[in-house]
């Protein structure tokens, strides 16, 4: 189990942006879990597409949990398509527990047609 916490002050733009994303990430054989906290965009999104190609290979499941994301934008869209796209023929790909801002961006996006959510 690995815990990777980055918090992104030094990025934020000079009009107050707090964009941050806390990944915690848990294994479970060829399982993996990414539970995602806060903001997933520009700034934020280039983390966990390395986190998840990290992991991408040995992975059999990949479960990604919204329990905690407040927002996110189409950077953050691409990296979910990257790793859909990945695990195409190698295993199956879950979102789960969507909060209401990102759960309509899925459904106005199109995405929750393409992503096992549940």
């Amino acid at each position: 189990m690995g815990i990777f916490n980055k918090k992104n002050k030094d990025t934020a733009s000079s009009s107050g942006d707090n964009s941050y994303l806390k990944i915690s990430m848990t294994k479970d054989g060829a399982e993996y879990t990414f539970l995602l906290e806060g903001r997933l965009d520009t700034i934020t999104s280039p983390e966990l597409d390395s986190k998840i190609n990290e992991v991408i290979g040995d992975s059999k499941k990949l479960t990604l949990d919204f329990a905690k994301l407040e927002y996110i934008s189409s950077a953050g869209l691409r990296v979910l398509l990257g790793a859909l796209q990945a695990m195409e023929g190698k295993g199956e790909m879950v979102v789960r527990n969507l909060t209401a801002p990102v759960h309509e961006v899925f459904e106005l996006t199109g995405f929750a047609r393409l992503f096992n959510i549940e």
